[in-house]
């Protein structure tokens, strides 16, 4: 991995699932020659059940304990995990921010029901997710607002316009 020119970043992708998270962290992952952390794509390589918090918690874990260590080489990260909740996100951004990194956050959002259709044709999931599932996650998910925003840095790169299906 190249230096990006202006020190270490850390880039969170916060998001419900069928948002377009990994969509945009795969852009960035190419434009910015940065290291992409999915735990859905290890847990897939690794034949764990998707849903398997505990496994997805000691993946994320791990997958932090490298983004940190990466950072600390003056490279560019990328954190694909969702992030559902402010604590998480400042975690990980007082985390980077310990190491001299620079952070940005990038919120992807879409209405239920075009998350729902997205997931269903990917098709992923087993079992299917039920649309009263994505009713549920848009009253936990705690999107970032104005107030949050602002403590993060300005992007590299504008993100590019939302995925329509």
């Amino acid at each position: 991995m190249e230096r990006t020119g202006t020190g270490s970043r850390l880039i969170i992708v916060c998001g419900l699932p069928g948002s377009g998270k990994t969509t945009l962290a795969k852009a960035l992952e190419s434009r910015l020659r940065a290291v992409r952390f999915s735990p859905d794509e290890w847990m897939d390589a690794l034949s764990l059940n998707l849903w398997n918090e505990e496994m997805r918690a000691k993946i994320e874990a791990l997958q932090w304990k490298f983004a940190q260590q990466l950072l600390a080489l003056g490279l560019t990260v990328i954190i694909e995990w969702g992030t559902w909740g402010r604590t998480e996100r400042d975690t990980l951004r007082l985390g980077a921010r310990a190491l001299g990194a620079a952070v940005e956050l990038h919120y992807v959002s879409a209405p239920a029901d075009v998350l729902f259709d997205r997931i269903q044709l990917r098709a992923l999931e087993n079992p299917p997710i039920e649309r009263s599932a994505v009713s549920r996650w848009f009253e936990i998910f705690q999107a970032p607002t104005p107030e949050e925003m602002a403590f993060y840095d300005k992007p590299l790169l504008a993100a590019p316009p939302p995925v329509e299906n």
